[in-house]
């Protein structure tokens, strides 16, 4: 299970430069093993308003929630305490400290391009990257594999 961090999804729906890189891994990977933190949905609410683009993020919502199978991941308030720790002990700003306790807490892989991440123990990956993971360890899997 991957938790795409806010900036996974800000490049697709900004169309900014790793946009397709974004894509491809969303048409490959199955929505159901996708989770999103609230926090993120939220940032991604407050940035697409900013931008003035209320409809973009009423179709976010629904591509992904009404429509899509994503999950919302959060944490409970003794979290949010993990979270003020991880600030200090990784010199994480408080969004990123959020995700990485995410992940931590709930099992998951990081899907982000922040590369504050790889001071973390799990550190993170980015699309490209986990789309490669994920091939390899099926090739590994299959007995029809070239070996």
């Amino acid at each position: 299970m991957y938790l795409l961090d806010t900036n996974v999804w800000l490049e697709r729906l900004l169309d900014r430069e790793r946009a397709d890189e974004v894509g491809r891994f969303l048409q490959e990977t199955p929505a159901e093993a996708w989770r999103l933190t609230d926090f993120s949905l939220h940032s991604v609410g407050v940035i697409l308003s900013r931008q003035q683009r209320p409809e973009a993020f009423r179709q976010f919502v629904t591509d992904l929630f009404a429509e899509g199978a994503v999950d919302i991941v959060r944490l409970c308030p003794a979290g949010l305490v993990e979270v003020a720790e991880a600030q200090v002990q990784l010199r994480l700003d408080f969004d990123d400290a959020y995700q990485y306790i995410a992940v931590e807490t709930h099992g998951l892989t990081l899907v982000s391009f922040d590369s504050d991440f790889e001071r973390a123990e799990h550190g993170r990956v980015t699309p490209a990257q986990a789309l490669r993971e994920r091939d390899s360890s099926s090739h590994e899997n299959d007995d029809t594999a070239p070996r």
